[in-house]
């Protein structure tokens, strides 16, 4: 997988999550995918300083991620 393809896979995950971000008042959006394997997202509006969203994070984000891009290994949030 190219890492064009991959960042579409990536994209296409976000995609999926980002309804249920914003019924909450929140999104997300991706920064950056480095050496094809670390996903750097930063989560926007009420998803900063929600106490579950690094729950939201590994459980809901990872893991969609990961059915659309496997070879990801990590996902994290960089605060704004």
């Amino acid at each position: 997988m190219t890492s064009e393809e991959l960042k579409i896979n990536v994209e296409k995950a976000l995609d999926e999550i980002r309804p249920f971000l914003q019924s909450d008042g929140g999104d997300i959006s991706l920064l950056s995918i480095e050496d094809g394997k670390l996903v750097k997202v930063q989560l926007q509006g009420a998803c900063v300083g929600c106490t579950v969203n690094q729950m939201t994070l590994k459980s809901g984000v990872e893991m969609t991620i990961k059915k659309y891009a496997p070879q990801i290994e990590e996902v994290i949030n960089i605060e704004a």
